[in-house]
């Protein structure tokens, strides 16, 4: 266990990102499994209309740095070219 103040402290610290971080990921990962599920649907309206929340968060989630940018771009594109591609 950590003994000197700021040990407790970035412990207090590195708590607090984890909440906040594993909200991010998790918005992320409840959108893209809606998408990909609408995309297993043949719905491809609806997964169109998905998108710019999906790449809302991506963006969001990236720019506080829970993701590293080329990563969410990544995604975004991947996910992208999968619905397009089912049409």
């Amino acid at each position: 266990m950590a003994i000197t103040e700021s040990a407790k402290k970035a412990i207090r610290q590195s708590a607090k990102r984890h909440e906040q971080n594993v909200v991010y990921k998790d918005k992320i990962k409840k959108l893209v499994k809606e998408a990909r599920a609408l995309v297993l649907a043949k719905k491809m309206t609806e997964a169109k209309k998905l998108l710019p929340e999906i790449y809302k968060a991506f963006d969001k989630a990236a720019k506080v740095g829970v993701i590293k940018k080329n990563n969410a771009s990544r995604h975004k594109s991947r996910l992208t070219k999968l619905i397009d591609k089912k049409i």
